[in-house]
C-alpha cells in the first residue's frame, strides 16, 4: 500500500528553498533527501566585532596604550625595574632617592600598569607630572589611566593639556576616541579621527583608519568599515590585519564587485599574496561565480598549501556545484589541517548522500554526531539514509533519538511517520502525520502525507473528511481535488468521483500523475478511463 517519499530539500549549503512536497515514487526510486548541510563560507582569524577587555578594575575600553606607540621598546631587565620602583617608593614616603628623569617615571607606570596596579600607577604619573610638567609622554600616560578607571571628562581634560605640548602625538586622538566611544559621543569619535587623518601618514596614517574603522563598527557604519579598509589596503596592499578583515565585511556589506577590482590590483602587485587570493575567491563566491571562485582558491592553496580556510571554503564552492567527489576531496584536506569539526564531517555525509553512497554517508553523519550529540538534524539525516535502503525499523531507532532532542520537529514527525507506513503500522504513522498538519495547517506537504497514509490504511472516511478540511485550509489546491475523487472512488461513491475528476482535470490536468501515484489500479477503471481520454484527445494532458 504505502509508496515512497521524497523529501523537501534545502538549497546545497545554508538557506532553505520553499519546502518540498512529500510524493509517492516507485518503489525503485528512493530518495529521502534530508537538508543540506550547513558548511558556511569562513574568513581566516576574523572577528566581526571589536573586542575590548572588560573588567570591573580596567573599565570596559580600556587598551593598554603601549600597543598604540610608535616605539615598542624591549622589556627591561626585572633588576634595573625594581630599583627604579624602589626609588619611586622613597619618593612617595619622603625618604632618600636616586634622581627619575621623565624616562623612568615611565617606565614605573608602565609596571604598575602591566601589574594591574592601576592606582600605583597613576600616583607615579601625577608625581612624574609634578616634577616634568610640560611632559606630554606623561600627561598621555594619565589620560589612559583614566580611561582606564572610566574618568573620562578627566582624561580628556589632561588630553586637552597634553595637545597644548604636543599635537603630533597620534596616541592623543585614539586616546580621546576611546574616551568619546565610553560617552556614547561616537559623533564627536568620528569627526576627531577624520580630522586627525589629514595631519598623519604612513603607519600613523594607517592606525587612525583601523581605529575609525572600529568607531564605525561601533556605530553600526558598516559600509565605511569597508571604505576605511579599503584606504588602508591602497596606502599597504600587504597589510595583512586589512586584508583579513575585508574578507568578511565584503560579504557582509555585499561589495563584492568592488573586492575583485580591490584585489585583482593587489595580486597584480603582489602576485604570491595568498590572502589576496583568498579574498578574491570569497568575492567571486559571494557573487555566485563559482567556478572562478575555486580557480582563485587553487591558487591560495599553491602559495600556502596549509591554507585550510581555503580548502573549507573551496567545499562549499564545488558543493554548490554539485561536484560532490571534488567536494569530498577537499574537506578531507581539512580535516588534515585542522582539529576535526562536526560541520565538515556533516558536509562529508552530504556529499556521499548526493552520491547514493548512504553507508558512507552515515559513516561521517556519525562522527559528526559524536562531536555534537545534541544535534538532533544529524540522526534524522542518519535516518533517511536508512529509509533510502528500505531500513524502516533502523531508520525508527535514530528519529526516536532525534525526537528525544527535538519532539515536535516538523520533518521528523514526516519521516517517523513514512516509516510507520511503509511497515503497516498505520494508526501510529497517522498520529505523526497530525502533529505536522496541526503545526503546519496550510502546508500541501503535510495534508498530501497524512491523507496519503489514510487512503493506504483503508480509512476512506476519515480520509474523505480530511481532504475536505485539505481544501479548505489550502484554497483548493487541484490534488487534493484529485485525492477527493480517490477517495470517493474507494467509498463506491462513483459517480461524485467522477465529477471531482472532471473539476481536477479542469483546473490542473498535470496534477493527473499525482492520483495515479497514490493509485496506480485506478487507470483500470473504464470510467475514469473514459473521462481521461477526453482530455487527452483535446490534448489537455
Amino acid at each position: 500500500m504505502g509508496r515512497n517519499v521524497a523529501w523537501g530539500e534545502k538549497n546545497e549549503v545554508g538557506g532553505p528553498m520553499p519546502e518540498g512536497r512529500i510524493t509517492d515514487r516507485p518503489s525503485n526510486s528512493l530518495d529521502f533527501r534530508p537538508p543540506a548541510s550547513g558548511l558556511r563560507l569562513l574568513y581566516p582569524h576574523i572577528v566581526n566585532k571589536k573586542k575590548l577587555a572588560i573588567s570591573p578594575e580596567r573599565g570596559i575600553l580600556h587598551k593598554p596604550l603601549q600597543k598604540y606607540m610608535r616605539e615598542n621598546p624591549s622589556r627591561q631587565n626585572n633588576e634595573e625595574i625594581r630599583e627604579l620602583v624602589r626609588q619611586f617608593q622613597n619618593l612617595k614616603s619622603g625618604r632618600s632617592h636616586s634622581f627619575l628623569d621623565e624616562e623612568s617615571f615611565e617606565k614605573i607606570i608602565d609596571y604598575f600598569d602591566d601589574e594591574e596596579d592601576l592606582q600605583q600607577a597613576l600616583e607615579a604619573a601625577e608625581l612624574g607630572i609634578e616634577q616634568y610638567p610640560y611632559s606630554a609622554a606623561l600627561l598621555i600616560k594619565k589620560a589612559d589611566l583614566l580611561i582606564a578607571t572610566r574618568h573620562y571628562h578627566e582624561a580628556l581634560e589632561v588630553l586637552g593639556h597634553a595637545e597644548l605640548l604636543d599635537s603630533n602625538d597620534i596616541n592623543l586622538y585614539i586616546l580621546k576616541t576611546d574616551a568619546y566611544l565610553a560617552l556614547d559621543q561616537q559623533e564627536k569619535a568620528v569627526q576627531l579621527l577624520e580630522n586627525a587623518l589629514q595631519l598623519f601618514d604612513g603607519q600613523e596614517r594607517i592606525e587612525l583608519l583601523f581605529e575609525l574603522a572600529d568607531v564605525y563598527d561601533d556605530y553600526e557604519e558598516f559600509d565605511k568599515i569597508f571604505d576605511c579598509l579599503k584606504l588602508i589596503l591602497e596606502q599597504d596592499p600587504n597589510n595583512e590585519e586589512a586584508l583579513y578583515k575585508i574578507c568578511f565585511w565584503t560579504d557582509f556589506t555585499g561589495r563584492n564587485e568592488e573586492s575583485i577590482r580591490l584585489h585583482q590590483h593587489i595580486i597584480d602587485e603582489y602576485p604570491y599574496s595568498e590572502l589576496a587570493w583568498f579574498n578574491l575567491a570569497a568575492a567571486y563566491q559571494g557573487l555566485k561565480l563559482y567556478e572562478k571562485a575555486i580557480d582563485a582558491y587553487k591558487y591560495a592553496v599553491v602559495i600556502d598549501e596549509k591554507f585550510d580556510y581555503a580548502y573549507r571554503n573551496m567545499g562549499d564552492a564545488y558543493i554548490r556545484l554539485r561536484k560532490f567527489r571534488d567536494a569530498i576531496e577537499v574537506l578531507e584536506k581539512v580535516l588534515e589541517l585542522s582539529r576535526p569539526e562536526d560541520v565538515i564531517y556533516e558536509a562529508i555525509g552530504h556529499c556521499y548522500d548526493r552520491l547514493k553512497n548512504f553507508a558512507q554517508a552515515r559513516f561521517y553523519y556519525r562522527k559528526a554526531s559524536h562531536l555534537n550529540q545534541e544535534d538532533s538534524k544529524l540522526y534524522y539525516k542518519i535516518a533517511c539514509t536508512y529509509m533510502n535502503e528500505g531500513q524502516w525499523a533502523t531508520a525508527i531507532k535514530q528519529l526516536e533519538t532525534a525526537m528525544q532532542i527535538h519532539r515536535l520537529q516538523p520533518e521528523y514527525n514526516l519521516a517517523m511517520g513514512e516509516c510507520k507506513m511503509q511497515l503497516g503500522d498505520y494508526k501510529e504513522a497517522i498520529q505523526y502525520f497530525s502533529n505536522v498538519v496541526g503545526q503546519r495547517p496550510r502546508n500541501v506537504s503535510s495534508w498530501e502525507a497524512l491523507i496519503r497514509c489514510l487512503y493506504h490504511g483503508e480509512f476512506y472516511e476519515e480520509a474523505l473528511e480530511q481532504v475536505k478540511a485539505a481544501l479548505k485550509m489550502t484554497d483548493n489546491k487541484p490534488i487534493f481535488i484529485f485525492y477527493l475523487s480517490a477517495v470517493y472512488l474507494a467509498l463506491g461513491k462513483t459517480r461524485e468521483a467522477l465529477l471531482q475528476l472532471e473539476t481536477a482535470m479542469g483546473q490542473s490536468p498535470r496534477m493527473l500523475k499525482k492520483l495515479v501515484e497514490l493509485n496506480p489500479s485506478i487507470l483500470q477503471h473504464q470510467l475514469v478511463v473514459d473521462v481521461l481520454a477526453r482530455y487527452k484527445k483535446n490534448k489537455s494532458i
